[in-house]
């Protein structure tokens, strides 16, 4: 009797296993691009309370839209392991090799079929709006990326994406013009914003979506016109909105596009200009809440 405590196998492979799950975990909110998809969620369901909604409808909205988020945040990094191992993007927990492809195949898959499901709750036309989006952001990752219709997809998708809270209201009203208008204008700004410090690594591996195409300055313009855009419609648009209201959020919405396009330029491998964009947006769905009809 050596009188030293001995360990079962098993326990020794479970605490070996556990360090492994919590990587795979960890690895996995990485690859699901958090930050863009909590922001999507978040704006999806402050827009879902404030035209109305039940506090249900509310968190079924922010399931759908989460889950579609995540089955097109997976789906990128699965779609793009082979590119960014070519660049050595050692911040893509696949590329890296510490989130299998199989599992990461499964987990978008997955997150697609609950966002379907959760969409349909919602009624017919919110699960045709929410859906496209999702639709839009697979087709993005499976190819458009690629081509000068890579921005048509964010359109699309942003377009829709405010729609459905409107049309999951009982009796299903059709949103004023310039709330998909201005969400589509959103989405074109946030599309440059994201792709623009991923210019260089992207165009390496073949990436030649529109603002390859247009190139890192004109980029920079259209993002912010895109923004400034966005705000001048929710400011000036809505018939209820007072001249001051609309002056400022106005002259708030393009001051704040001018610091996004000055951080692009100043430092376009950071993703501050992409996180201001998010900003843009919540200050804009609160513009279009208290405009809301």
């Amino acid at each position: 009797m050596t009188g030293l405590p001995t360990t079962p196998d098993g326990a020794s492979r479970r605490t070996a296993t556990t360090p492994r799950r919590r990587g795979l975990l960890r690895g996995l909110v990485r690859a699901c691009h958090p930050v863009p998809g909590l922001a999507v969620t978040v704006v999806a369901m402050v827009l879902a309370a404030g035209v109305g909604l039940t506090p249900g409808r509310v968190v079924l909205v922010g399931a759908a839209v989460l889950t579609g988020q995540l089955s097109i945040g997976w789906s990128n990094d699965w779609i793009d392991a082979a590119r960014d191992r070519a660049v050595g993007r050692t911040d893509k927990p696949v590329a890296a090799g510490t989130v299998p492809m199989t599992l990461i195949a499964v987990a978008a898959s997955t997150a697609l079929v609950a966002t379907v499901v959760l969409s349909v709750l919602l009624g017919s036309l919110a699960a045709a709006a929410l859906l496209i989006g999702v639709a839009a952001g697979w087709a993005y990752n499976l190819g458009l990326k690629s081509t000068i219709w890579s921005g048509a997809t964010y359109l699309l998708a942003f377009g829709a994406l405010p729609v459905a809270p409107y049309v999951a209201l009982p009796a299903q009203p059709w949103p004023p013009w310039w709330v998909p208008v201005a969400g589509a204008l959103l989405g074109l700004g946030a599309h440059f914003a994201n792709v623009l410090p991923d210019l260089r690594a992207d165009e390496e591996t073949g990436i030649r979506g529109l603002p390859h195409r247009l190139g890192a300055r004109a980029g920079v313009i259209v993002m912010a016109v895109a923004l400034a855009a966005a705000s001048v419609v929710l400011g000036a648009a809505p018939a209820t909105t007072s001249a001051v209201l609309a002056l400022t959020a106005s002259t708030a919405g393009i001051a704040l596009a001018a610091a996004t396009a000055v951080v692009a330029v100043r430092a376009p491998q950071s993703p501050v200009a992409f996180r201001l964009t998010i900003m843009i947006a919540v200050l804009d769905v609160v513009l279009l809440i208290s405009t809301a009809p």
